[in-house]
C-alpha cells in the first residue's frame, strides 16, 4: 500500500474565505469549550463536596468512554458523509454535558454527562481534520493543520483565562456556564463553512483512481499498513512519556514553592500553549519541504530533553521555562499526528478510521504514563522518574529513526 499509486486528479481545491475562516472559528472556540472540562471539572466537583475517590472515578470513566469511541467514532466518519452535521452534534452534547454538570452536580448526572463528553472525543477531533482535509486536499493539508492547532492554541489559552477569571470573581460553577456559551460561536462559525466545499470522498480519505491502481482500500488492508502500525506504536510511547510530565512537575514545584504554585503551574500551562501558536502553521510548511520524519525526530528529541531537565532542574522558575520543550513537542505532534494518518491512509476511504487507531494509541500510552509514573515516583522518586520518562522518549525517537518509514507524498 504506497502512496504513489494514488492518482489525485488535475483540479486543486480552492475553498472559500467564508470556510477557511469559519474553519479557524471552529478550532479556536472548540477548544475553549473543551478547556471546561480540563484541571477545573475537578476542583468544581470538589467545591461541591466530593470525595476524591469519586472525583477519579467519573473522570477516569470519561477517559475509558473517549478511548473506546476511537475507533467506532473513525468508522462512523468514514460512513457519515456530512462531516459538518457530525461537529453539530458533539458541539450540542458537550453544551448539554456543562450545563448538567453546573445545575445538577449528582453523581449519576455527572457521570452520565462525563460519559457523553468522552464519546465526543472519539469524533470531534477527527471530524475537524476530515473537514480540512476535504477543503483544501492532501497537497495542502499540512499547513491547514498547521493554523488548525494555531487557532485551537490560541483559544484553549484565552478560554483558561476567561474560565480562570470567572471561577475567581463569580464561582466554580460560572466556568461550565461559559463553556455552554461559547458553543454559540462555535455553531456559528462551524455553519460558515459551505458544506458543498466539503469534498465528501477526500473528507474520508478516498480519490479517484485510475483502472490500473491496485491499491488496497479494506480496512484489513488499512491494518497492515506498515507505516500507520509503526506510526502508532510511536505515538504510544510519545504519551507514555509525555502525559505523566506536567503532573508530577507540578507536584514537585508545588513542594518547592507552595506560595506561588499556583501561579507557577498557570505559567507551565501557557508557555507551551504560546510556543505551539507560534510554531504550528511553520511545522506544516516545514512539514512539506523537510518530510516528517525530521520533524518528528525534533518533538521526541524535545520531549527527551525536557525530561531530562525535569529530573536535574531544581529551581521552580527554571522548570517553567523547560516547559518550552513542551511546547516544540506539542506543536509538531498537533500537526504530525493527522498529517501523517492522511499520508498513510489518503485513498484507502478510511481515513477517520485510521485516526482511531491513531488516537486509541494515544490514550493507551496516556492512561500507563500516569500510573507507571506515579508509582516509580512514589517508590524512587521524581527525579528517577523524570529520566524514565525521558528514557521511553529516547526510544520513541530511535523507533522514528531505525523502522519509520517517510510518509510525504514522493518520497515514500
Amino acid at each position: 500500500m504506497t502512496a504513489a499509486t494514488v492518482s489525485f486528479g488535475t483540479a486543486s481545491p480552492s475553498p472559500s474565505n467564508a470556510s477557511l475562516s469559519g474553519l479557524d472559528g471552529v478550532n479556536f472556540f472548540l477548544a475553549g469549550i473543551l478547556a471546561g472540562f480540563g484541571p477545573y471539572l475537578a476542583a468544581y466537583l470538589a467545591d461541591q463536596k466530593w470525595t476524591q475517590e469519586n472525583i477519579g472515578f467519573v473522570l477516569t470513566a470519561s477517559g475509558v468512554a473517549g478511548l473506546l469511541s476511537q475507533l467506532p467514532g473513525g468508522e462512523l466518519l468514514d460512513t457519515v458523509r456530512s462531516k459538518r452535521a457530525v461537529v453539530v452534534a458533539g458541539v450540542v452534547v458537550v453544551a448539554i454535558s456543562a450545563i448538567i454538570i453546573a445545575f445538577q452536580p449528582s453523581f449519576p448526572l455527572v457521570f452520565a454527562a462525563l460519559m457523553l463528553q468522552g464519546i465526543t472525543g472519539g469524533f470531534l477531533g477527527p471530524a475537524i481534520a476530515a473537514i480540512s482535509l476535504g477543503l483544501v486536499g492532501p497537497q495542502g493539508i499540512g499547513e491547514r493543520l498547521g493554523r488548525n492547532a494555531r487557532f485551537a492554541s490560541l483559544g484553549n489559552g484565552v478560554a483558561a483565562a476567561v474560565m480562570g477569571t470567572c471561577g475567581y470573581l463569580l464561582s466554580s460553577r460560572s466556568v461550565f456556564l461559559v463553556t455552554f456559551v461559547l458553543a454559540i460561536p462555535t455553531l456559528l462559525a462551524l455553519f460558515r463553512i459551505r458544506e458543498g466545499e466539503i469534498d465528501a470522498a477526500r473528507a474520508h480519505g478516498s480519490v479517484p483512481r485510475e483502472a490500473s491502481d491496485a491499491r488496497p482500500t479494506s480496512v484489513l488492508g488499512l491494518m497492515r499498513e506498515r507505516a500507520l502500525l509503526i506510526f502508532a506504536g510511536s505515538i504510544l510511547l510519545l504519551q507514555l512519556a509525555n502525559a505523566a510530565m506536567l503532573p508530577l512537575m507540578a507536584g514537585v514545584v508545588t513542594t518547592r514553592s507552595s506560595q506561588w504554585a499556583p501561579v507557577l503551574i498557570a505559567a507551565c500551562i501557557i508557555v507551551p500553549q504560546a510556543i505551539v501558536a507560534l510554531m504550528s502553521p511553520s511545522v506544516g510548511a516545514k512539514a512539506q519541504a523537510w518530510g516528517r520524519r525530521p520533524l518528528l525526530l525534533i518533538g521526541f528529541g524535545a520531549l527527551a530533553i525536557r525530561g531530562l531537565l525535569f529530573a536535574t532542574v531544581s529551581d521552580p522558575y527554571v522548570l517553567v521555562a523547560v516547559q518550552v520543550f513542551d511546547g516544540v513537542t506539542a506543536a509538531v505532534f498537533a500537526v504530525m499526528v493527522p498529517l501523517i494518518v492522511a499520508d498513510v491512509a489518503f485513498g484507502s476511504g478510511h481515513f477517520n478510521l485510521a485516526q482511531g487507531v491513531v488516537g486509541t494509541a494515544t490514550g493507551i500510552g496516556a492512561s500507563l504514563s500516569t500510573v507507571l509514573a506515579g508509582y516509580v515516583s512514589d517508590k524512587f522518586g521524581s527525579s528517577v522518574a523524570f529520566l524514565g520518562l525521558a528514557c521511553v522518549a529516547v526510544v520513541g525517537f530511535t523507533a522514528i529513526v531505525l523502522l519509520m518509514p517517510e510518509t510525504r507524498r514522493g518520497v515514500r
